[in-house]
């Protein structure tokens, strides 16, 4: 039993019987290795990330391997969901070092947290080229003693490399969209969607912002290939994390809140936009999946589900001809086969190739109910707060408005603290680590979207009181947000996140906060904050603007500026709340909420409410129009 026994992270509690000396990141780890006169071994993944299940099968349960690391090292284990801001600044060294990343990501530095060696995956011992963990903390070992002025020089170097600085070069402009529309676009694979080759990411972000852009192919055949493809769990709802192949049918089968909830977004706007009844299924297959599986039972959403199953990647997902001949019956079990692919060679469901058919209900359900008596997948249950806000913004958005707000009730009562700021992680009864920029950016977007949905006054007022601490705790005067708050541990760097990844960056979300807030409210000193972050992005992103989709998002809208709907009177039309989708900006003001309402948009405090029914007024293009009791018409003319 090492030093994390007493941690609440299930990744950190899976190293805990390891031969391996663990530490969490923390003081006592790194005044343990000045005493001692030891380099740190930073060992940074996640519970459900196979290849850190793999190392730490080869590697971190080997007494050899643990020798090694007790003797020379300082070892120390990060889960870096629950710390991104650690993965952040080593990441950046990873990618910068060797040109790529991921996890589990492998670090060596000294006491001082100054990284001198990066990479991922190390099997125990060199093979095929790759360097062996063995050999490389022996070889970091060697020069520690007999040539430490070189590694220190090595550090140093790559710490003044972080904190390097690039001057402005571009600026807000319609060319940053055309450019990242056709970079996408060349990418794009015509015969099975998704861009560029295997293995294959979902990135949802992007097909939102081409659906903003007007185009349709590409995101119509991504959308319909992963429905049919093994990535989407033909049985039980959900998507894995990305495709291995290029046509989306063999998964790594970790499946993930965020990669789920940014998808509900991505089939939700296509099924808006086109109603085509595949990507509304979907939607409803995805959201049951979180609701049914990853929500905890004090109302927020666990992490995520493992890939593997008793040893096996994906065999909890799979099935041979026989076992749904044995669950189906013969003949319904054949038919279910062929038209799921299911065969000797292949045991995962899909339907690749195949005309999309509903999917039916009857047989599903019988075969969800024989997987369910495998041996259940783990499943990694911190409630990280930012992913929460994605799935608060995905169920609002496709109209399970209630259980969103069950979401907000969880953080609200949970996840904040007595000055009422954010924690990151809520684990085991324990909230715990200080929010960052995400989870701020990230709630008060879905909380924009509440309001929307529901004309709530207290949603928009939650909003705005996030987004002001967003604002104070994070912002750089000179341009952009870091990714902790000012009065946060102070790592070797400060680092902010610009570019999208499987989640976009807390910058890009930051930015259509701002935008959005803006645009709603009519304030100045939101308009400046937007314009501010609008040009520190548009900086950042010059370069590949394909990289900062979500971004993109929002400067279009900024370049665009979106329709702005005030009702005013005691009612709440029905037709606001029966299409609450993201393309109108909607004020409500009544006798009841006006003063709450001016606080935030003080603009409103001139609107007249009526003795009875309610006036509208459709604001658009520099000037307003208004007519009263026929809010209908004011909606399809917003629509129009």
């Amino acid at each position: 039993m090492n030093a994390l026994a007493k941690e609440k992270s299930p990744y950190l509690l899976q190293h805990r019987q390891n031969p391996v000396n663990w530490y969490p990141w923390g003081e006592e780890a790194f005044e343990k290795a000045k005493k001692e006169d030891k380099p740190i071994f930073l060992s940074i993944g996640y519970s459900t990330c196979h290849w850190c299940h793999v190392m730490a099968a080869e590697s971190f349960e080997d007494e050899e391997t643990a020798r090694i690391l007790n003797d020379s090292f300082v070892s120390v284990k990060v889960d870096r969901e629950e710390r991104p801001d650690i993965d952040a600044v080593y990441m950046k060294v990873c990618q910068a070092m060797t040109g790529s990343g991921g996890w589990p990501l492998t670090i060596f530095m000294t006491p001082e947290q100054k990284p001198v060696f990066a990479g991922t995956y190390f099997p125990k011992h060199s093979r095929y080229g790759r360097p062996g963990l063995c050999e490389l903390a022996e070889w970091v070992a060697f020069l520690w003693q007999n040539d430490r002025d070189q590694l220190e020089r090595a550090a140093d170097g790559i710490a003044s490399a972080l904190t390097a600085q690039n001057p402005p070069r571009h600026v807000p402009h319609e060319e940053l969209l055309t450019t990242a529309e056709e970079t996408l676009l060349a990418s794009f694979d015509p015969k099975w969607g998704g861009f560029g080759t295997a293995p294959k990411f979902p990135t949802p972000h992007d097909l939102l912002f081409l659906m903003a852009r007007g185009e349709r192919q590409a995101v119509d055949v991504t959308l319909k290939a992963m429905a049919k493809g093994g990535i989407f769990d033909q049985i039980g709802g959900g998507f894995s994390r990305y495709s291995t192949d290029d046509k989306w049918l063999i998964p790594h089968f970790e499946k993930m809140l965020y990669d789920n909830a940014l998808l509900i977004l991505a089939y939700q706007k296509a099924y808006e936009i086109t109603g085509t009844p595949l990507y509304g299924d979907v939607v409803r297959r995805t959201a049951g999946y979180l609701l049914r599986t990853l929500r905890s039972p004090e109302g927020g959403f666990y992490a995520g589900q493992d890939a593997d199953s008793e040893g096996v990647e994906g065999g909890y997902y799979t099935f041979s001809p026989a076992e749904v001949r044995n669950v189906l019956g013969d003949a319904e079990g054949e038919a279910f086969c062929r038209q799921y692919g299911i065969s000797e060679q292949n045991g995962i469901p899909n339907l690749v190739g195949k005309e999309q058919a509903p999917w039916e209900e009857a047989r599903l359900e019988k075969l969800y109910t024989y997987r369910a008596e495998r041996k259940a997948l783990h499943t990694d249950d911190k409630i990280l707060l930012s992913w929460n806000g994605w799935a608060m913004l995905a169920l609002t958005r496709c109209g399970q408005v209630g259980q969103a707000a069950a979401v907000c009730d969880f953080i609200e009562t949970h996840m904040t603290d007595h000055d009422n700021r954010l924690f990151l992680r809520y684990c085991g009864g324990e909230a715990a680590v200080a929010g960052q920029l995400s989870d701020y950016a990230v709630y008060a977007l879905a909380l924009l979207a509440l309001y929307r949905a529901t004309l709530r006054v207290d949603y928009l007022e939650a909003a705005v009181l996030r987004a002001r601490q967003m604002r104070a705790l994070f912002e750089d005067g000179d341009g952009g947000y870091f990714l902790t708050a000012h009065d946060a541990e102070k790592l070797i760097d400060r680092p902010k996140e610009i570019y999208d990844g499987a989640m976009p960056s807390g910058n890009a979300v930051a930015a259509m906060v701002l935008e959005v807030l803006a645009q709603l409210t009519g304030e100045s000193d939101w308009r400046e904050a937007a314009d501010r972050q609008m040009r520190f992005m548009a900086n950042v992103c010059g370069d590949l603007p394909s990289a900062h989709c979500f971004y993109l998002l929002a400067l279009q809208m900024a370049l665009r500026p979106m329709r702005l709907l005030v009702v005013c009177g005691d009612e709440i039309p029905g037709e606001l709340l029966a299409s609450p989708g993201d393309d109108l900006l909607v004020l409500h003001k009544s006798n009841a909420n006006a003063a709450r309402l001016a606080a935030c948009a003080s603009f409103t405090a001139d609107y007249p409410i009526p003795k009875s029914g309610v006036n509208g007024y459709l604001c658009a293009y520099g000037a307003c129009r208004h007519t009263s009791g026929d809010i209908a018409s004011l909606l399809r003319e917003a629509s129009s």
